[in-house]
């Protein structure tokens, strides 16, 4: 890897860890998430990077995927189980990391397990290390908690502009003899949960990315789409970040039909299929011979 890019990736995780110090400050009872995910990419865009994608406030059994909507009024109550999960891009290369609290607990084994698997992974990773081999320590770990991993969960590389890249570390065994190869910069996240260990899609969906341009007739989605090829290229971005192009109701129409059309996919929120609790943790590394771990 280029020292050029790998600084870039260093100084997106350096903004990355201070914006998990600031959400871990503000996450109490009674906050909005809307304002704690604004606090969050305010911070990110004063400190001279941009958001990797929406920040997702998932809660409880919602296990990924869930940025506040336009006006959103959720606030966070005692006992919820949050995850708090933030990216951070300079000149397209992505940190990405995730921690989870139970507000007004101490400790939650959910999160222990979480934590203490993603531990054991990343002591693992090194060049030429086998998906399976990665995946088989992630399941045996978090078993050995008495909870579930999330089986159609996985981590995934980091490419420049694309927060998923082709390789995926899935939480579950499974028997990919896949190399990680040198230079690769992987999301490495661990999901658990006491439900099924599967999660479903869910609605509304408030996240998406832009795919291609298309022919389109609504004048709203014309102007969504100049906005999302300006600022956002081929990363994730929140329907909230479109409220200065229309109204909710036309934003809500031109969305549907960029949908249609093909110029955008969905991020619907994820949910645990059994509606049980998931905690979530999440570091980026670069696979070198010595590893470097940005977000911690």
């Amino acid at each position: 890897m280029e020292k050029e890019v790998l600084e870039k990736y260093k100084k997106a995780g350096e903004i990355c860890k201070e914006a998990k110090e600031l959400a871990r400050k503000e996450l109490k009872v009674g906050t909005k998430v809307l304002d704690l995910a604004e606090k969050i990419e305010s911070f990110i865009k004063k400190k001279g990077a941009k958001p990797a994608f929406p920040v997702n406030i998932s809660i409880n059994d919602i296990a990924a995927h869930y940025s506040p909507d336009i006006d959103d009024e959720t606030v966070i109550k005692e006992g919820d189980l949050v995850k708090v999960d933030i990216g951070v891009h300079v000149d397209g290369y992505i940190a990405d990391s995730a921690f989870s609290v139970c507000v007004g607990e101490k400790s939650h084994v959910l999160i222990t397990a979480a934590e203490e698997t993603l531990k054991e992974v990343l002591k693992a990773i090194r060049p030429e290390v086998t998906v399976e081999e990665l995946s088989t320590i992630i399941e045996e770990v978090v078993s050995s908690f008495d909870v579930n991993p999330i089986r159609n969960l996985a981590g995934h590389s980091l490419e420049r502009y694309i927060q998923h890249g082709g390789l995926s570390i899935p939480n579950s065994k499974v028997p990919i003899k896949q190399k990680i190869k040198e230079g690769t910069a992987i999301g490495m996240e661990i999901f658990t949960t006491t439900g099924e260990g599967w999660v479903k899609e869910s609605s509304p969906t408030l996240i998406y990315r832009f795919l291609r341009p298309v022919p389109v007739r609504l004048r709203t989605s014309r102007l969504i789409m100049g906005f999302i090829v300006d600022n956002f290229q081929t990363l994730p971005f929140a329907k909230r970040w479109l409220r200065k192009i229309g109204s909710r109701a036309s934003l809500e129409l031109a969305l549907r039909e960029l949908v249609s059309k093909g110029a955008i996919s969905e991020y619907p929120p994820l949910r645990e299929k059994s509606g049980k609790p998931v905690a979530q943790a999440e570091e980026t590394v670069i696979v070198l011979d010595k590893p470097v771990i940005t977000t911690i």
